[in-house]
């Protein structure tokens, strides 16, 4: 066991530059906009999105045609065009876009160690963007830990 007598937190927001439909690498991004993460000895870093039609997820980051195949999967077990979906308001990939962001989820938490994200060897963090046109997305880093 191992207490945390002298915690620092951080948060900042970040706005990610639009990108196409697909699963894209933001750890890179993530890491600039939070330089504080390199004065954590032990602590955990949580990346938000603060949008319904876009999620996150950690995934592999050598091979892109994961990410190519992480397309694939969503669109076929959430399709577009279902005469089902009530809500079409804004298009035939929102609501499909709504459901491959719940079922991935808004947040993923990594813990931080010696100063460096804690992901394995081949781990990314991934903006999961399911709109055609989603626009830039939002974050939010919320970084806490001991220094």
């Amino acid at each position: 066991m191992y207490y945390i007598w002298d915690m620092k937190i951080y948060q900042q927001g970040v706005r990610l530059r639009p990108r196409s439909r697909g699963f894209h690498l933001i750890t890179g991004e993530v890491l600039q906009a939070m330089p504080q993460i390199s004065r954590i000895k032990m602590g955990m870093l949580q990346v938000f999105i603060q949008h319904t039609s876009a999620g996150l997820t950690i995934n592999e980051n050598a091979d892109p045609t994961v990410r190519v195949d992480f397309e694939t999967f969503f669109n076929k077990a959430v399709p577009e065009d279902d005469p089902d979906y009530e809500h079409n308001y804004e298009g035939s990939d929102d609501m499909p876009a709504h459901l491959k962001a719940s079922l991935l989820g808004s947040s993923v938490m990594i813990p931080v160690n010696g100063g460096r994200l804690a992901l394995g060897t081949w781990q990314g963090i991934y903006l999961c963007e399911h709109r055609n046109d989603g626009g830039s997305r939002s974050l939010v880093l919320t970084l806490w830990g001991e220094e």
